[in-house]
């Protein structure tokens, strides 16, 4: 089966690959409408160095995007790269001779292999990150290099993150509504922390502070709750009409 290599973002080199049963139907104005014969996304160099190479399955893996959390995203590239049997070069890189070093010819074969791999590995690494970042490392010769250029930079935000998050976790847990202390301004606390915890990366529902702010409420509002609990779905109970319903 033939493939054929289609761009759709000719600036940037990429395109997707699809098989010759679709090609008719699919170019030049039909690809939006077919997404089901579109197989992979791809750079052009892709196609042709390892485009064949997926034991005509032709779907690739998508390269993990880094969003700011840097643990999750290095687990998610480390075992896209280890897939690839390029884990190594981000590892341990490779060793560059020195200068007027005489190799062998299974030597220099060696490594320039080595050195078209790692540029490989460069190029996920590039698109995987945004601009922003990309502009740091451009100066970075090998992709240990990049990757380790990341891991200093990032993962000690990710363990200050996770040490925030942890103390936020457990005020939200000990919130109580104060003796005297109307709903609005309850609410008000509720959501400062949830929200605090939300930037930090917690997805939480708004289940989760619909009953935790049924459980803290103070006495007085036990029989409301307990109204409000068998009257109505909690899963479905909006945190601005819990309020209204307690407020009333």
């Amino acid at each position: 089966m033939d493939m054929f290599y289609y761009p759709v973002f000719g600036g940037l080199g990429l395109g997707v690959v699809v098989t010759d049963k679709y090609w008719g139907s699919l170019a030049p104005t039909g690809l939006e409408e077919n997404k089901a014969a579109v197989f992979v996304i791809c750079s052009s160099k892709e196609m042709t160095s390892e485009g064949t190479a997926i034991n005509g399955n032709f779907v690739q893996p998508a390269i993990p995007r880094f969003n700011g959390h840097y643990d999750h995203w290095s687990m998610l590239m480390e075992n896209f790269l280890r897939s690839r049997e390029y884990w190594s070069l981000v590892e341990t890189g490779y060793v560059e001779p020195e200068d007027g070093a005489s190799l062998t010819d299974a030597q220099q074969k060696k490594l320039e292999e080595e050195k078209l791999k790692d540029l490989k590995v460069k190029n996920y690494l590039f698109q995987a990150i945004d601009r922003t970042i990309l502009e740091t490392i451009l100066q970075k010769d090998t992709s240990k290099q990049i990757w380790d250029s990341m891991k200093r930079k990032y993962e000690g935000n990710e363990r200050v993150k996770r040490s925030i998050l942890q103390a936020l976790r457990k005020e939200f847990e000990t919130l109580e509504m104060k003796s005297g202390e109307g709903v609005s301004d309850y609410f008000s606390r509720v959501m400062s922390v949830a929200n605090k915890m939300r930037v930090h990366g917690e997805q939480m529902r708004d289940v989760t502070i619909v009953e935790k702010i049924l459980r803290s409420l103070s006495d007085k509002f036990n029989y409301i709750v307990c109204s409000i609990e068998e009257s109505k779905d909690i899963d479905r109970l909006l945190i601005d009409e819990l309020q209204s319903s307690l407020s009333m």
